[in-house]
C-alpha cells in the first residue's frame, strides 16, 4: 500500500489546466479516499471525467477534527489496497492542510508517501511577490483578537527588517478587509505587502504595493480568498 497526495486546483474549473497527467493517473487507480470534504473530492474527480463511477469509490473525512484512530483503522481497512488517496479542501495534501495527520501517521506505519505536483497558494504567492524566496516563513491565521493581532502584525513587520525573511500569512475571508485595515493602520507607510487573491481564477490578482499605495487605493477583499506577504525588495 501506498499513500498518494493528491493536490487539487485551488480555483474553480482549472483542474485541466494546473494539474499534470500524473495527478489524473492516480486519481484513476485509487479507490480509497481520505478527504476533507466529501462533495468538493467528488465534484472534484468528477471534473477529471476519468470515467470513474463515483458511487464505487470510499470516502472517509479527514479535518482538523479527525482523530489518529480514524485514520490508523482506515489504512488498516485497505491495507491490501495498491493505493490510498488524500484530496485537501484546496490545493496541496499535508501544507497547510490536515493531510498531515494521514502523512505521520502512514510514516510511522512505514507506508510509503507519493506527493504530487499541485497548485499551492503559498508558493504562488511567494513567486509573484518579489520577495525572498530563499528565506520564508508561514503563519497560517494570525490570532483572532485585534490586540493580540496587531502585536503579532508589529513582529513580523520587525523580522522583515531585521532579517528580510518574507512573512506569509492567511486570514478568514470575512475579515480579510479588517486584515488590510490593521496593516495600512499599523505598519510604515513604506513596508511592502503583497497580497494574492483568488490566485488562478480569472478575476485573480498577487499585487506588491508600499502599504500607502494599498492606503490610496484599497481592493475588496471580502470574502475572497486571499494570502499576506511581507517582505523586501
Amino acid at each position: 500500500m501506498k499513500l498518494v497526495l493528491i493536490p487539487c486546483p485551488i480555483a474553480e474549473q482549472t483542474a485541466a489546466q494546473v494539474l499534470p497527467e500524473e495527478v489524473r493517473q492516480a486519481v484513476l487507480q485509487t479507490k480509497h479516499f481520505l478527504v476533507e470534504n466529501v462533495r468538493t473530492a467528488r465534484r472534484f474527480i468528477s471534473e477529471l471525467k476519468l470515467g470513474i463511477q463515483i458511487d464505487d469509490l470510499t470516502f472517509e473525512i479527514l479535518d482538523k477534527d479527525t482523530e489518529r484512530k480514524t485514520v490508523t483503522d482506515f489504512f488498516n481497512k485497505h491495507r491490501n489496497a495498491e493505493l490510498i488517496g488524500v484530496i485537501s479542501e484546496a490545493g496541496c495534501p499535508g501544507v497547510a492542510d490536515p493531510g498531515a495527520l494521514a502523512v505521520a501517521i502512514a510514516q510511522e506505519m512505514g507506508i510509503e508517501v507519493l506527493p504530487l505536483v499541485g497548485p499551492s497558494s503559498i508558493l504562488l504567492a511567494l513567486m509573484a511577490s518579489g520577495f525572498s524566496g530563499q528565506q520564508f516563513r508561514f503563519h497560517g491565521y494570525l490570532p483572532i483578537d485585534r490586540a493580540a493581532r496587531i502585536r503579532r502584525i508589529e513582529t513580523l513587520q520587525k523580522d522583515v527588517e531585521k532579517t528580510g525573511e518574507t512573512q506569509l500569512f492567511i486570514e478568514t475571508p470575512y475579515r480579510n478587509n479588517a486584515m488590510l485595515d490593521d496593516l495600512i493602520q499599523q505598519l510604515p507607510g513604506n513596508q511592502l505587502l503583497a497580497i494574492g487573491c483568488n490566485i488562478q481564477d480569472p478575476t485573480g490578482f498577487t499585487q506588491t504595493k508600499s502599504l500607502q499605495q494599498w492606503s490610496a487605493e484599497k481592493p475588496d477583499l471580502h470574502k475572497k480568498p486571499c494570502i499576506f506577504l511581507l517582505g523586501r525588495s
